[in-house]
């Protein structure tokens, strides 16, 4: 099959670990890339042989429109809206990162501007793709466990974040809109939807503008009650960053999701006794990957070759369609957003 031509809109920090995961897979060739910053931009043309650098969007679009098949916007929340604008009005197929956008009007936007174009929209939603995540969906619906009725999904650290990203430190809405969008996504991809949302937000920091902490409570369709937490201000006994824990208790037994990656499974044997299974999920490991993000840098790979095969017209048999399209993670910033509305008001939001 033809390759694939894109372009990278935005070379910042996790450009690191995006362009190496689509160097992973066959079908693809990196064309261009912009970055506000030119510099920037020419370090990661130099290192991966991409052959045309821009600090000027219209000139990357205008140049190469008629060669490009899609690009990957890799840039803060507050540009994605104007990168996808452009984009769409080239007639490209866009992947974005997450959040989608920096409002739930913004996101409807963007998937409004993409479905008049004709084009698709696609988010860059990771987490989901972690293997001990997709090992512990398995889990769920081999009906091991039984109906699920309770969850609890932890992700809690202390891990120095804004050393490495110190843009995250100036947000004014922080962890619901950094972590929130993957572990509430997590959540839909495990329970399915939300049917209402509480939640409580606190800032612990006193060198950050936006909230570290946020504790979820939401009630699923399938009436499953779901409780998130989400910090980093955690100091624990275990620094776990940046794994997400979980707890899910079902009808028949229950599935714990613990640290390094080992998954328990409890079910009842006979009257009161019960059997533990235990199994280790361990992500694969590649060469340029951070060992402290190993999970989550191996995903983006999981992820991009999901994407892939879609923007490919391969879906179906070959492995099903895009999970993580506009319209499915719109839903999920359904949910950060409602938490937001939620903390502010002290109330219930029912979706």
């Amino acid at each position: 099959m033809q390759k694939l031509k894109f372009a990278v809109i935005g070379t910042g920090f996790w450009a690191n670990y995006q362009l190496p995961a689509w160097f992973e897979m066959e079908g693809v060739e990196l064309v261009a890339l912009y970055n506000r910053t030119r510099a920037r931009a020419e370090v990661f043309a130099s290192q991966y042989n991409v052959p045309y650098v821009y600090d000027d969007i219209d000139e990357l679009l205008d140049r190469h429109r008629d060669e490009l098949d899609f690009v990957d916007i890799i840039t803060d929340v507050d540009t994605h809206l104007h990168f996808t604008t452009k984009a769409a009005q080239h007639k490209l197929d866009v992947i974005c990162q997450k959040p989608m956008g920096p409002s739930l009007a913004a996101a409807r936007q963007m998937l409004d501007v993409c479905q008049q174009a004709g084009v698709r929209l696609y988010i860059h939603e990771n987490f989901r793709w972690q293997a001990p995540i997709r090992q512990l969906k398995a889990v769920l619906d081999s009906g091991v466990i039984g109906e699920p009725f309770a969850a609890r999904v932890s992700f809690q650290s202390a891990f120095p974040v804004f050393e490495n990203q110190p843009f995250l430190a100036e947000l004014e809405q922080f962890i619901l809109t950094d972590i929130g969008s993957h572990i509430l996504d997590i959540c839909r991809f495990l329970f399915g939807e939300a049917r209402s949302i509480y939640c409580q937000t606190t800032r612990v920091n006193p060198n950050i503008r936006g909230e570290d902490v946020a504790q979820v409570l939401m009630t699923m369709q399938s009436g499953l009650a779901c409780s998130v937490s989400m910090s980093y201000a955690s100091v624990l006994e275990h620094e776990v960053f940046p794994q997400t824990l979980v707890t899910v208790e079902g009808s028949a037994g229950s599935v714990v999701l613990d640290r390094d990656f080992t998954l328990r499974t409890t079910t009842r044997t006979e009257g009161s006794e019960r059997s533990t299974q235990s199994q280790i999920a361990t992500p694969p490991v590649y060469a340029w990957a951070d060992p402290a993000y190993a999970v989550v840098h191996a995903s983006i790979v999981d992820c991009n070759r999901n994407l892939l095969t879609d923007l490919q017209g391969r879906g179906g048999a070959a492995g099903g369609p895009a999970e993580t399209t506009g319209a499915d993670n719109f839903e999920t910033i359904r949910l950060v957003y409602a938490a937001y509305d939620s903390a502010r008001t002290n109330q219930v939001i029912n979706l």
